[in-house]
């Protein structure tokens, strides 16, 4: 078929990450798939079809631990990944690789019994150009070479992948969800049922007519393909990508409709890796872009600081009661989101792509000219939340007390440290350096205070998070 690269389907039980086949609360991996066809109205001889969309860290690795988990029902179950074309492999990304695949026993005699080996040894050299999609076929995800997959279907036509997809796994950036998906709409116009949606995006889109309010990745998916609202969830937590695939344990939750969550929950469980379900999906969602925004702030810290404990616990002090202030804008029970927002924040900040963005923006190893899609780590999707979340909070009809001056500001004069961030990325009037000044003002006022204005007032604007 054309576009499709087709990766062979190894028959063993045993996967890239050293799973097996497992049972997860007294249901086996079969048992598993068959409740999730049954609930989908597949029939025998008709396999579930699942289909990753954007090949990025996260998403590759999303569609891995499926495949390791489902793959080998292949007459039950289809799992298939789409990436662009034509994005090539520079040289010295093909010599690391290189060295990743020869560190690896396993990868080695894989790819040796594959056919596949030899065309690494003549990307090493130089006599060969290779690409993205081809070498994701072998389980190389470009943003994480470090980290090999299982083999994957990679397909290279948009419409070929997704046209009759049951299940669909948005692995793009917040930035190019609505694009991508508008296309998508396209090529589901026929379609007598609605498949069902899976979002991993992180980040956000500001919109300010005719009220302020946020867009987050699931409504950009329903509002591009008219898919109902409880079709589409959203899945996030307090992971990284390689290491849930390393078999690191961790924990997810996935949110949406009563009709979905529970059950998409039960099929996602693998022993490593626990999924539980909430049913407030947009503040889920927003949650995961905002702690990205923060991220970026904490990288430039760690660098300007040469990795200073107290510096950085100043800055997290700070910026978590931003965090705090902004939720109680945007939901009506924000304490509920106090420990998911921590534990979020808590690994991006440690070993997150925004926090690494951060670092080298301050070390002068990036530079803000090369944009916010960087080699070797993808889209960073703190950079638009940072001005997405900035145009909110700056608008006047959002107004709150100033607990000092005793009049009204836009939320945004509350948070110091998202001006900051704002200035140094986006309006690119300040330097790295500024973050340092932010955090060491000597007229701030204590976080703890910002907490307690949040706490004592009604400040919740359920238009913020309106569908419309």
């Amino acid at each position: 078929m054309v576009g499709t690269i087709e990766a062979p389907v190894d028959t063993t039980t045993t996967y890239t990450n050293g799973s097996q086949p497992h049972h997860t609360n007294g249901a086996t991996v079969e048992e598993k798939l068959d409740e999730l066809r049954a609930l989908l109205g597949k029939t025998d001889g008709n396999p579930l079809k699942i289909v990753g969309v954007g090949a990025g860290a996260w998403g590759s690795v999303f569609c891995a631990l499926l495949q390791d988990a489902y793959g080998h029902l292949r007459d039950k179950v289809q799992i298939r990944i789409w990436r662009r074309p034509g994005r090539a492999v520079d040289r010295a990304t093909a010599e690391h690789l290189f060295e990743v695949i020869n560190s690896r026993e396993d990868v080695l005699r894989r790819l040796i019994r594959r056919c596949a080996y030899l065309k690494y040894v003549e990307g090493r050299l130089g006599d060969r150009t290779l690409y993205a999609d081809e070498i994701l076929r072998d389980g190389f995800c470009l943003n994480m070479i470090e980290t090999p997959l299982c083999p994957l279907k990679v397909v290279t036509n948009l419409q070929e992948a997704v046209w009759d997809a049951d299940l669909v796994i948005n692995g793009l950036p917040s930035t190019e969800t609505r694009e991508v998906f508008e296309e998508i709409s396209k090529y589901w116009k026929e379609r007598i049922g609605h498949p069902v949606i899976i979002s991993l995006a992180k980040g956000i889109e500001a919109s300010l007519d005719p009220v302020p309010r946020i867009i987050t990745p699931t409504q950009m998916i329903s509002n591009a393909t008219g898919i109902p609202i409880e079709n589409i969830l959203y899945l996030g937590g307090p992971n990284i990508a390689s290491e849930i695939y390393n078999k690191e344990y961790a924990n997810a939750r996935i949110c949406g409709s009563d009709k979905w969550r529970k059950h998409l929950a039960k099929f996602l469980r693998q022993p490593h890796f626990i999924v539980w379900d909430n049913g407030d999906l947009i503040t889920h969602e927003v949650m995961g872009g905002l702690k990205n925004v923060y991220a970026i702030g904490a990288g430039m810290v760690a660098a300007l600081t040469n990795e200073s404990a107290t510096s950085k616990s100043v800055y997290f002090a700070l910026c978590t009661s931003e965090m705090i202030y902004i939720t109680h804008l945007l939901a009506e029970e924000p304490e509920k989101l106090a420990g998911p927002l921590l534990a979020d924040t808590y690994v991006t900040l440690l070993k997150g792509r925004n926090a690494w963005y951060g670092h080298k923006l301050a070390k002068g190893e990036l530079s803000l000219d090369m944009g916010d899609s960087i080699k070797g780590k993808g889209t960073i999707q703190g950079v638009s939340a940072v001005n997405a979340f900035y145009e909110l909070l700056s608008q006047d009809s959002l107004s709150v007390i100033h607990p000092e001056a005793k009049k009204s500001v836009a939320p945004v004069e509350l948070c110091p440290i998202l001006k900051t961030l704002h200035k140094i990325l986006i309006k690119r009037e300040l330097s790295t350096e500024a973050i340092l000044q932010a955090i060491r003002d000597e007229s701030m006022y204590d976080p703890r205070e910002r907490i307690e204005i949040a706490q004592c007032h009604s400040l919740y604007r359920p238009t913020l998070l309106s569908p419309r």
